[in-house]
């Protein structure tokens, strides 16, 4: 029998201990602030998914959700609320609530905030320990602050030019109401 994760308080909200199950609403989830990079919560606790990831992204009119990249793993993503453009494969394409991008291994892609306000995004991909990843030189992606110069295959590298994420409890205004 599995047994449940006990939820643990932070000051940025509820994380699971241990490999249990459990259950979390998304506002009383432990999120993280990712500067331009906008908000997010994984879900998880102090460690990952080793399967899949999960988090649930929150991005302003304008902020990437990271940097224009391509991964040798599969990726799902759901608008749950508000407007984005997705730049895929040197396209660019608005998309709003309810809209499902599935992007195979080595697909080109980043999100975008657009509208008038925040915008909710469900991201959901598969984890191995050595999935590779690049992030490359795109005119396009560096037009909305979300690509590199030069082409990289170092997170470390693509990442450089931004502050480390720091936990952040909720705020309201981030997820639609019910």
């Amino acid at each position: 029998m599995i047994e449940e994760a006990p939820l643990r308080r932070t000051e940025a909200g509820l994380a699971p201990e241990g490999d249990g199950w459990f259950v979390v609403n998304a506002r009383e989830a432990r999120w993280r602030d990712d500067g331009p990079l906008g908000f997010y919560t994984p879900f998880a606790g102090e460690v990952r998914f080793p399967r899949i990831g999960v988090n649930l992204a929150v991005l302003e009119p304008g902020q990437p959700s990271c940097m224009y990249h391509r991964e040798d793993e599969q990726e799902d993503f759901l608008v749950l609320a508000g407007q984005c453009l997705l730049l895929i494969e040197e396209k660019e394409r608005s998309l709003k609530a309810w809209d499902f991008v599935h992007c195979p291994p080595w697909t080109e892609h980043v999100f975008v905030g657009a509208g008038e306000g925040p915008c909710a995004i469900l991201m959901i991909g598969s984890r191995t320990p050595e999935a590779g990843v690049v992030y490359p030189s795109s005119e396009l992606a560096r037009r909305h602050r979300a690509g590199v110069a030069t082409e990289t295959d170092a997170p470390q590298q693509a990442y450089e030019p931004f502050p480390e994420s720091v936990g952040v409890p909720y705020r309201e205004g981030w997820l639609p109401e019910r």
